[in-house]
C-alpha cells in the first residue's frame, strides 16, 4: 500500500536546488525517484540553509 506524500518544497525550488547541486540531468531522465539518497539529503540541507539565511535577513 503506497502513500503519496505531499511535498513541502515547491517544484521550482526543487529544480533550482537540483541544478545548483548538479544532479538535475538525473531528475530529467529518471524523475525525482532516480536521485540518490545522498543527493536528496544535500537538497534538504541546502533548502534549510536558504531558509535560515532568509529568516536572519528579516530580523
Amino acid at each position: 500500500m503506497s502513500r503519496r506524500r505531499r511535498s513541502t518544497m515547491s517544484e521550482a525550488l526543487k529544480v533550482e536546488l537540483a541544478k545548483d547541486l548538479g544532479f538535475y540531468d538525473t531528475v530529467q531522465q529518471e524523475g525525482w525517484g532516480g536521485i540518490r539518497a545522498k543527493d536528496a539529503g544535500n537538497m534538504v540541507k541546502r533548502a534549510i540553509e536558504l531558509a535560515e539565511r532568509a529568516a536572519s535577513k528579516q530580523q
